[in-house]
């Protein structure tokens, strides 16, 4: 490499290095805010399911249950034809 232009390489190598730290700052920001705010409407969302397994009754007399640790249901539902 030639000594005359290392010095403007070495420039511009570290304003890259300096705006990429700046990039990975902003972006952590932004999925630090974005994983609180998934957390945030999971809760909602279990907080939802949970009131509604618990009120709904499936045709049948059984309830719905809900498994709150995979967020799975067992609820099975009954579609009637028209027919019926």
């Amino acid at each position: 490499m030639d000594p005359k232009h290392a010095a403007e390489v070495l420039r511009h190598l570290e304003k890259e290095s300096a705006s990429l730290r700046d990039a990975h700052k902003q972006m952590s920001h932004e999925l630090h805010r974005l994983q609180v705010e998934e957390e945030m409407l999971m809760r909602k969302f279990y907080e939802l399911m949970t009131a509604t397994a618990s009120t709904k009754r499936i045709e049948g007399g059984t309830t719905a249950a809900f498994d709150g640790e995979s967020g799975q249901s067992d609820a099975l539902t009954h579609v009637k034809n028209e027919g019926e």
